[in-house]
């Protein structure tokens, strides 16, 4: 399986170290937020690692919504746990949630089906900054602080017609930012399709805190360092 490299099962419990995690955040999904960062001072488990965890081991659904409850650090046992009405919790030992699912309509189990829908919705998702944000933030004359970038994975949902198709098409289809105070909440619209044809929609909602003015020098300054780590990143590997 191709998230095999990212965990190790020890008890029945499931681990994700802070190298695993980061190494898929950049590797799979194209997602360079310092949170992922092994050194990061608030570290976590990428959301769509989870996600894709969820995913193959339970199939995907017609209908699913992820609400992510809590950060995952590094290498925290985990449990992933179907219940009785179908939904399905990410907890630790001490029972905390970090992860409930809810599924409706038709489940497949094929393996190609599932990763191809997975590694196609995960290089979307990652592609959240400079490439969604940075043009709802301008839009609403506001930013992050960009010493201390803290953009959060609140919540995904989507809905499929069919379940039939070998390698659906995952494309970003608008997006709203909106803001209170010095938090603000983004709303990422995609679609799905087969070919030419459309066969379901999601969206996917982050929390962006620390908001402050729109500062364009300083924005622009932070997208190139950004850019620049990533294509380091990539020359490296």
């Amino acid at each position: 399986m191709f998230l095999d490299d990212f965990y190790t099962v020890t008890d029945d419990r499931l681990c994700i170290t802070a190298e695993q995690a980061s190494r898929f955040a950049k590797c799979i999904a194209g997602d360079y937020n310092p949170i992922h960062d092994t050194d990061a001072r608030r570290f976590c488990v990428p959301g769509d690692l989870l996600f894709a965890l969820v995913m193959a081991r339970f199939g995907l659904a017609q209908r699913m919504t992820f609400h992510f409850k809590g950060m995952v650090g590094d290498s925290v046992p985990l449990c992933f746990v179907q219940h009785d009405d179908d939904t399905v919790q990410v907890t630790d030992d001490n029972g905390k949630v970090y992860l409930e699912v809810e599924r409706g309509g038709d489940i497949t189990h094929d393996a190609g089906v599932i990763e191809a829908f997975t590694r196609r919705y995960v290089a979307f998702s990652g592609r959240n900054f400079p490439h969604y944000l940075k043009p709802l933030m301008e839009e609403q004359g506001v930013m992050f602080n960009p010493q201390r970038p803290l953009v959060i994975y609140d919540s995904m949902g989507f809905s499929l017609s069919r379940l039939d198709v070998a390698e659906a098409g995952v494309a970003f289809a608008g997006a709203t930012l909106d803001v209170c105070g010095k938090r603000g909440d983004a709303l990422l619209q995609f679609k799905m399709t087969d070919g030419n044809a459309a066969i379901g929609h999601g969206s996917k909602k982050l929390v962006v805190s620390g908001l402050r003015e729109y500062d364009p020098p300083v924005m622009d300054a932070f997208v190139e360092r950004f850019m620049n780590r990533k294509a380091h990143y990539a020359t490296a590997e």
